[in-house]
């Protein structure tokens, strides 16, 4: 009776996310107040803390990613090796700097390096510095289809390689640098995913707006790496927009076809706000892991 009862509610908050109940169109999460949890990636050394994914109980309601979750490696300390024949993972590095291994290659990494890691590819992170290393991993659930690669190893760069650009669809306040996209990808610095449609980072400038917007297909991920604003999660019964006062290291998951948006709060004399957002496809059937 009491696992009819938790599939049940695990129904229901699926259903209230895909047929328009604005409450369940995100959730949201802090970098601030995340409780470890042991997974296959840590050690006394390495510490996982979930947001979404693996460890957390957003399972019902996020379908396209594995797991999406802060990782800290200590000084002079490592994570386990880890390898997922059925998921795509993207890393992207907040602060510190560290030895990435994936396959038999070493290579260095620091702040705002992103990577992309094939299925299939075991890697880990080591830290031989007297700083902590902090990164975001992001594990994609591979479809049965599959996709035509163009680099079957690691892909790497650094956001200093990316240029700011402003999307017209946008408005004029906002700029954006396109960090990685699909293989078929002309515009981003690392065509490389198969389920990961756009990985990219916004900057506002004072009073910036990123204009609210859908997507019918697909699963979204915002994270405040700096400054502050409003979070737009859906709209009210008379029609408003819902927004959440949001700030530096807060983090929201949006269902398909929720309204999403950003209007900074950042004033002229101080940083522009910067989102890392991840867009990813909203999968109607997915591999299973033996």
């Amino acid at each position: 009776m009491k696992r009819f009862i938790r599939h049940y509610i695990s129904f229901l908050i699926l259903f209230l996310a895909l047929t328009g109940n604005v409450r369940s169109q995100y959730l949201q999460r802090s970098l601030s107040a995340l409780p470890e949890f042991k997974t296959e990636v840590s050690t006394g050394t390495a510490h996982y803390m979930p947001l979404f994914g693996t460890g957390d109980d957003s399972s019902a309601i996020i379908k396209g990613i594995s797991r999406y979750g802060y990782l800290i490696i200590d000084p002079g300390g490592m994570s386990n090796a880890v390898k997922y024949e059925n998921e795509e993972h993207i890393l992207f590095i907040l602060g510190g700097t560290g030895i990435l291994q994936c396959g038999k290659e070493k290579v260095p990494v620091s702040k705002n390096d992103f990577m992309y890691i094939p299925g299939g590819m075991k890697y880990k992170i080591s830290n031989p510095r007297e700083q902590s290393l902090s990164l975001i991993v992001m594990g994609f659930k591979l479809l049965p289809e599959g996709c035509i690669r163009k680099s079957s190893g690691l892909m790497i760069a650094n956001t200093d390689e990316v240029k700011f650009q402003i999307l017209p669809s946008h408005g004029p306040t906002t700029q954006f640098q396109l960090l990685l996209g699909t293989t078929e990808s002309t515009r981003d610095r690392l065509a490389a995913a198969c389920q990961v449609t756009s990985l990219f980072i916004m900057d506002f400038a004072a009073g910036g707006t990123n204009n609210p917007h859908r997507h019918n297909n697909e699963e979204e991920i915002y994270l405040i790496i700096r400054g502050y604003g409003d979070i737009v999660t859906g709209k009210r019964p008379d029609g408003g927009e819902i927004r959440h006062p949001s700030t530096e290291g807060d983090v929201y998951f949006f269902s398909p076809n929720a309204l999403i948006g950003f209007y900074g709060g950042n004033n002229q004399d101080e940083e522009h706000a910067r989102i890392l957002a991840v867009r990813f496809k909203y999968p109607d059937s997915i591999i299973v892991s033996p």
